[in-house]
């Protein structure tokens, strides 16, 4: 889910941007230029930690929106960064 225009779906790419109070997490249909804010950032880190935390926390964020949402009356529920503990 996006804040922009709600679901997408199909080939896309995955951002996260250090922020001022956090990680911005954005995405965009593959090879296009308009990124979209998902739905749940600003994450906000307990713990800096440097470039390899940052890098495990990417890792993370790209698992839970490549993780399919859960089936309910025959339709994937969509998936955000609501609810997202960062650590």
């Amino acid at each position: 889910m996006t804040a922009e225009v709600g679901a997408v779906t199909g080939d896309l790419e995955i951002t996260t941007r250090p922020q001022a109070g956090g990680v911005e997490v954005a995405l965009r249909y593959a090879g296009t230029d308009e990124w979209y804010t998902v739905e749940g950032s600003l994450i906000e880190p307990e713990n800096a930690g440097g470039l390899f935390e940052f890098r495990k926390l990417h890792e993370r964020i790209v698992r839970r929106l490549t993780t399919p949402g859960k089936i309910i009356e025959g339709n994937e529920e969509p998936t955000s960064l609501r609810g997202f503990a960062p650590y």
